[in-house]
């Protein structure tokens, strides 16, 4: 489950997408990025959208990131112990960790963050399930005592998607898991300006000139986060064809998702670089709603499977981006429940099937954005930007 992929040109974080593409700094201090939505959530907790998400790495940090071999890694953390029963851990926060009002990051913050982001996560919600108490053996070392051994805790914890556990000053994460925060108070590499934020039409971010980031290279979400720019600015361009123009005339930097039939027009213009960002792409599936007529009906379901061609749904992709395979029908056991699958009589149709769910059943990827870079930014001189990003 990875997300995205670092730009060593960007000085920020993003969450992920299609294809990217970046262009020529008007002011080589600040960043000018058009997200692929509008920021309308702010409460990276409270919602699952990427976009959301994209905004909670820049202003939020996490204890463990994941790399891009989907290992955690200490971010906050400086590490951590477990009892010999697994049923005790101890995770202990790392030197120079501020919130960005200027008070010391805590345990009893983080300890509070997480049982906050364990209601509204999946995976959290299994953590919770086993979690005795979320507490602090003292202001540097979070403790957490399970009822029974959890070995998947700092896999938990460290995830790249939605949501991610983001760490938050305990009267924020004290907040009903179930209602926004009202305040953009994190510890991450870049300050939220709150009175700068017009949703629909931009919002912006300061570095944070306290922030301490780790030693190690940046990869996936982990390693160090070094920001490159003083402020980063989004711009939200709803219209794909506005948001290219801007592009290509250099009225922005870094276009989050790139629309597939306007990637040859940006590569024509020798100022704009278009990469992927994501390796992964997406996986998209189409699934029958089930609940209404006619494909309530499994027989339905199955005449359907049967006459769809999947390359069909690939063909109109543009060359410039590559495909494998598309699925019009589900994976995994909801399959079968579905009706998904074809009938027993014909082997041949059902052997075919299970081909076509292998392949749309491969790696799950996640990539993370970021607006930093443990280098100098590389971007050259006379480039533009365009981004995207991806998810399973």
């Amino acid at each position: 489950m990875h997300r995205r992929r670092f730009l060593a040109a960007s000085s920020g974080l993003v969450a992920a997408g299609l294809s990217p593409a970046w262009a020529q700094r008007a002011d080589p201090r600040v960043l000018r990025f058009v997200p692929q939505a509008n920021l309308t959530a702010l409460d990276p907790v409270w919602t699952t959208a990427a976009v959301s998400t994209t905004h909670g790495y820049t202003v939020f940090d996490t204890l463990y990131g994941t790399d891009e071999q989907s290992r955690p890694q200490p971010q906050m953390a400086d590490g951590h112990g477990v009892s010999d029963d697994g049923r005790t851990w101890r995770i202990r926060l790392r030197d120079g960790l501020s919130w960005h009002d200027g008070t010391p990051v805590l345990a009893r913050d983080c300890a509070a963050s997480l049982q906050r982001w364990a209601r509204r996560d999946t995976f959290g919600q299994s953590l919770a399930q086993v979690v005795d108490s979320w507490g602090h053996a003292d202001d540097r070392t979070i403790e957490i005592k399970l009822k029974s051994a959890f070995p998947m805790l700092v896999s938990a914890i460290a995830k790249v998607s939605s949501a991610a556990a983001f760490m938050m000053p305990e009267r924020l994460a004290r907040t009903d898991p179930f209602q926004q925060v009202t305040e953009m108070t994190g510890s991450g590499p870049f300050r939220f300006l709150a009175d700068e934020y017009v949703s629909g039409a931009r919002a912006s971010y300061a570095r944070f000139d306290k922030y301490v980031p780790r030693q190690e290279p940046p990869s996936g979400t982990a390693g160090g986060k070094v920001a490159n720019f003083a402020r980063v600015e989004w711009q939200i361009i709803p219209d794909v064809a506005t948001a290219s123009a801007a592009l290509n005339r250099g009225e922005v930097d870094w276009w989050d998702q790139v629309a597939p039939d306007l990637t040859p027009l940006l590569r024509r213009n020798k100022d704009v670089t278009v990469g992927v960002n994501d390796p992964g792409g997406y996986i998209g599936t189409l699934r029958f709603n089930t609940l209404n007529p006619p494909f309530h009906n499994p027989a339905i379901r199955r005449a359907v499977l049967h006459a769809a061609n999947q390359d069909d749904y690939c063909a109109p992709s543009p060359a410039t981006i590559p495909t494998s395979s598309a699925s019009a029908t589900a994976c995994g056991p909801a399959a079968r429940r579905m009706g998904s699958r074809p009938g027993p009589s014909d082997r041949r149709t059902r052997r075919r099937s299970w081909q076509r769910r292998a392949r749309c059943c491969g790696r799950r990827a996640m990539p993370a954005r970021r607006w930093w870079s443990s280098a100098r930014p590389t971007c050259p001189a006379s480039a533009r930007s365009a981004t995207s990003r991806s998810t399973c």
